[in-house]
């Protein structure tokens, strides 16, 4: 599950190198005194600062660049001594070293008279060492390393952490000498302020330049100071925590490198905070193991303003296998925090949406294998969120596993392990074109519904929350999530995971110090998501639903459907959103388009996608005005945009894998097994669209009736009709009047599609059929039409008796003989050969119809024999 790239090998990348250089300086192959390799420390900007015993007894303490891939010696102890703590300055010419007397004592070594000697040294060029501190308890070092500075003089920020409670910074103040020498100035008084104290924790954020620390005085208290460019840091952050009573039997330090040194015991509480750019901040720790019977750890997510404390049952037998370390390793993968104990199990918990259970990944037994990580394996968290194996010297990028989370959707996995591996491809593995392709291939494959979610809502959901999540936090509230928030009762497979009992609990509210400057990047984002933690409480449904429309979408349907519609502002305005959504799709992929959907004026649809647009947008507005109106207008035009870019791809998908081509259009052919297949796909993605009042693209009712014409029996294509399922569309009727020849089967289903019209298209798509009824139904309207103008125009007809031959008691015949014999010396005849005679008007005036060869055809039909 857990997938683990090696960047670094200290066998390959250092000891090799070291061995080389060795030969070259000895010009021997008698190596054996270069040992005891070991990692100290790793620098913000990626180097790797290592020590080892050299082979003439000494001790050598050296870097290397993963950029370069190169080895460089920093200084060297012509004595063999134990280095607890390492750090080097950004500019690579000061060396702080923390030195300490070594438990495993060799009688060679050398041993300060205090339990730990601090000293600070300057290494290019080797000129001077200073000792900071000679104290009995154990020291951290760690350099500042600054984005940018702003002035021009030269300065080396150190932080020095100390076993007795306090952190100090110095201020080192450099000078060049010869142009290019860089050594410390009045080294003898360093300016040093102090940054914490009374503390029983300390953890170090080397990206953002971050000091975390937990003070213990009546309450456990979480702090954080922030340290700027210019020298200056300030405490801007605490969090009240509620711990167990005294968790650490002495002060602990995390991510100040290792110390080869000192083992913390088994059964002390494991602390450790994620933060994250987006303005997620995770506090994480395990509980005290008491019996070995459970593992309890909680996560507290400061950004939600509550904690959830997990218990989980450890099997016995794999308990005694591995009593070594029982404590669990937290991972942060951004999106997600791992909570892996080697041998029992790995918690991939969803720290953005965590509403449910089920959107968070719990794996146990061989599933919950790392291979690369043993039982009694080291681990610690080093920087850009690696992993360094202490004992083996390797450092592992991390990741979840492609492969592995596709086989979490096999049908033998539980509903709530398949929403959740859905959920963290699309969401955290995204965008990625081969991923995706799979998914729709196994949505394909396994088109109908599960019991407890819908797949096809899920993945349209979870790939439309991909593209504004790292916008902004607060989105995490108000966009659409998940279609199980839809459902007014939770399935019971979503709503637990077996062997796993869940706490949640309310934290007490974070302070955020600092004003102006200080709170600008990740402390703004955070206090504004805290405030608006506050509003999302206090207002109902914070979160927008696509099914929240759905009253408003059936009034348009029936001012759509009306013979008396009218055009009006709403109507127009929804339009000048479809149109700037229908902008955004046609710049996509326009050339390699294999569906012919965006092709016809789909009145319905177009209308949907800009109430859609309308009420997201207002909805957006309403909650977080603090992104702008221009960025929220943005971002719901995307939105909506790659909605139906996704139901086109989707649909793609299935066509090239079915191998389709033009012919589906052809209504003479019945539709094969291929065209069953794409005809099913697209019924379920119509229902799961449906059932969330989301649009689809023009075209696709079109595409989906000619399918459904092709496939389904005759009789069960009237009742899909009937139902509402099928739309007969003016493009699908006209292309049906056209296509099919008048043989009895097909005049039936022509006249069973005529009567299921409203009056006005049937008017239209009449003229298109070549058939002895529909020449009939075009004289009567034809007559019908000279005699309304006539009547308008000349008023009522003197009729000549002598002249008729018609009987005179038949007055309604000679009526109508008279007029059209009045009217033949002026019009023609209608029943000549001509081109494009419309019988909604005088030939003389509009030709747009053949009586006796129908040739015109709506452009919507032309585009669709072209597809």
């Amino acid at each position: 599950m857990l997938k683990l790239t090696q960047t670094f090998d200290i066998q390959t990348d250092i000891i090799s190198s070291i061995i080389a250089k060795e030969e070259t300086v000895r010009r021997s192959k008698d190596c054996a005194g270069v040992a005891d390799t070991r990692i100290l420390n790793v620098e913000k900007d990626g180097g790797i600062v290592y020590s080892w015993r050299g082979a003439s007894g000494t001790t050598r303490v050296g870097k290397y660049d993963p950029h370069t891939k190169q080895n460089k010696l920093l200084y060297t102890f012509d004595k063999q001594v134990c280095i607890s703590s390492c750090s080097l300055n950004k500019e690579e010419t000061l060396l702080a070293v923390s030195l300490t007397q070594s438990t495993q004592g060799r009688e060679e070594s050398y041993k300060p008279a205090s339990k730990c000697l601090t000293l600070l040294i300057e290494i290019h060029p080797i000129n001077n060492t200073k000792v900071l501190k000679a104290v009995d308890c154990r020291v951290k070092v760690q350099f500042l390393y600054p984005d940018f500075v702003r002035h021009t003089a030269l300065e080396s920020h150190l932080l020095l952490a100390a076993e007795d409670g306090y952190v100090d910074q110095y201020h080192i103040p450099l000078v060049k000498q010869e142009g290019y020498r860089v050594v410390m100035q009045n080294s003898e008084r360093l300016v040093r302020d102090r940054v914490a104290e009374e503390f029983c924790w300390a953890q170090w954020d080397s990206g953002p330049q971050r000091l975390f620390y937990l003070t213990c005085r009546k309450k456990h208290t979480l702090k954080c100071v922030q340290f700027f460019p210019d020298r200056n840091f300030e405490t801007l952050f605490e969090l009240p925590l509620e711990l167990p009573s005294n968790p650490f039997t002495s002060v602990r330090f995390v991510n100040f490198g290792h110390d080869h040194y000192q083992e913390q015991p088994n059964e002390e509480l494991k602390l450790v905070v994620f933060t994250d750019r987006t303005g997620t901040m995770c506090v994480c720790y395990s509980h005290p193991l008491y019996r070995h019977k459970d593992s309890t750890y909680t996560i507290a997510f400061v950004h939600k303003g509550f904690s959830k404390t997990y218990t989980v049952a450890l099997e016995q037998t794999a308990i005694s296998a591995s009593t070594a370390n029982l404590r669990p390793l937290f991972i942060h993968l951004g999106y997600y925090i791992v909570v892996y104990l080697a041998g029992h199990f790995l918690h991939v918990i969803n720290c953005r949406q965590q509403d449910l259970l089920c959107h968070s990944l719990f794996l146990s037994g061989a599933d919950a294998c790392v291979d690369a990580l043993g039982a009694n394996s080291v681990v610690v968290n080093v920087p850009s969120r690696r992993l360094l194996d202490i004992q083996s010297g390797r450092i592992y990028t991390t990741d979840l596993s492609h492969d592995f989370l596709l086989q979490l959707l096999s049908s033998s996995r539980p509903e709530a392990q398949r929403l959740a591996a859905l959920h963290c491809m699309l969401v955290h593995l995204g965008p990625d074109q081969d991923l995706e392709q799979k998914i729709i291939n196994w949505i394909s494959e396994n088109v109908m519904s599960f019991d407890a979610f819908d797949q096809i809502q899920e993945f349209i959901l979870a790939s439309l929350y991909r593209i504004c999540y790292q916008q902004s936090l607060s989105l995490d509230k108000v966009m659409p999530y998940s279609s199980v928030f839809e459902k007014k009762e939770l399935p019971v497979a979503l709503t637990a995971i077996p062997g796993v009992k869940c706490t949640p609990e309310l934290l007490a509210q974070p302070v955020i110090k600092g004003k102006g400057r200080s709170l600008q990047g990740y402390w703004e984002e955070l206090q504004w998501i805290i405030e608006r933690m506050k509003y999302f409480e206090a207002v109902p449904n914070p979160r927008y639903r696509t099914t929240q429309i759905k009253s408003d979408w059936t009034k348009l349907q029936t001012a759509l459907n009306s013979e008396k519609k009218k055009s009006s502002n709403h109507l127009r305005y929804l339009e000048e959103n479809t149109k700037k959504v229908l902008s955004m799709v046609d710049t996509w992929r326009l050339d390699k388009r294999v569906v012919p959907l965006f092709q016809e004026e789909d009145h319905q649809q177009r209308v949907l996608v800009g109430l859609m647009v309308d009420k997201l947008r207002e909805h957006l507005n309403r909650h977080l005005p603090r992104l702008g109106k221009k960025k929220i207008d943005i971002l719901v035009l995307n939105y909506v945009a790659k909605l139906l870019e996704l139901v086109r791809h989707m649909l793609e998908s299935v066509w090239l894998k079915l191998k389709l081509g033009p012919t589906v259009l052809c209504l003479k052919q019945q539709g094969s097994s291929e065209d069953w297949a794409m005809f099913h796909v697209m019924c379920r993605i119509l229902e799961a669209t449906e059932g969330l009042c989301l649009p689809l693209p023009p075209g696709y009712s079109t595409l989906l009736t000619v399918l459904g014409v092709r496939c389904l029996p005759r009789h069960t294509f009237l009742q899909y009709v009937d139902h509402g399922f099928l739309k007969l569309t003016e493009p699908f009727v006209s292309r049906l009047m056209t296509d099919l020849d008048n043989s009895d089967g097909n005049e039936e289903l022509k006249f069973s599609v005529l009567k299921r019209l409203p009056e006005c298209m049937e008017q239209r798509v009449c003229q298109l059929w070549d058939h002895p009824i529909s020449s009939a139904c075009i004289s009567r309207e034809y007559v019908r039409t000279r005699l309304e103008k006539s009547t308008k125009t000349s008023g009522p007809v003197q009729l000549d008796r002598d002249k008729t031959c018609f009987r005179p008691e038949f007055l309604p015949l000679t009526y109508l003989a008279s007029i059209l014999s009045d009217m033949e010396e002026q019009a023609a005849n209608p029943f000549e050969e001509q081109e494009n005679v419309d019988a909604s008007s005088p030939p003389s005036s509009s030709p747009s119809l053949s009586f006796n060869r129908i040739s015109c055809i709506p452009p919507t039909v032309h585009l669709l024999r072209e597809a």
